[in-house]
C-alpha cells in the first residue's frame, strides 16, 4: 500500500531519526513532510523520500490542527502502543 494522506502516522525507515513516528502534514510525488509538533513544527516539517518511510494504518483528522494537537496524536498513539 502506498497510498500516503495527510493525517496519517509514519514511521521513519532510514536517517538519523530511525524509527521515530511522525504525523503526515502533506505528501507531493516523491516525498512526505512529517511533523511531530516539537521539533519539527507544521511550520517546519521534514521532507522525507516515499521510500524512507514506512505509514501506518491510523489516520487522524488534521484539518486545522496546531503543534499541540500533532503532539497529543502522537502521545495518544505511543500510550496504546506502548
Amino acid at each position: 500500500m502506498d497510498k500516503f494522506e495527510a493525517g496519517m502516522l509514519a514511521k521513519s525507515k532510514a536517517g538519523h531519526d530511525t524509527g521515530k513516528i511522525y504525523v503526515i502534514a502533506d505528501t507531493d510525488d516523491a516525498y512526505v513532510y512529517l511533523v511531530d509538533g516539537k521539533i519539527r513544527t507544521l511550520d517546519k516539517p521534514k521532507k522525507k523520500k516515499k521510500k524512507h518511510v514506512q505509514i501506518i494504518l491510523k489516520q487522524y483528522e488534521t484539518a486545522g490542527a496546531d503543534d499541540g494537537k500533532i503532539r497529543q496524536i502522537l502521545k495518544t498513539w505511543n500510550q496504546k502502543e506502548g
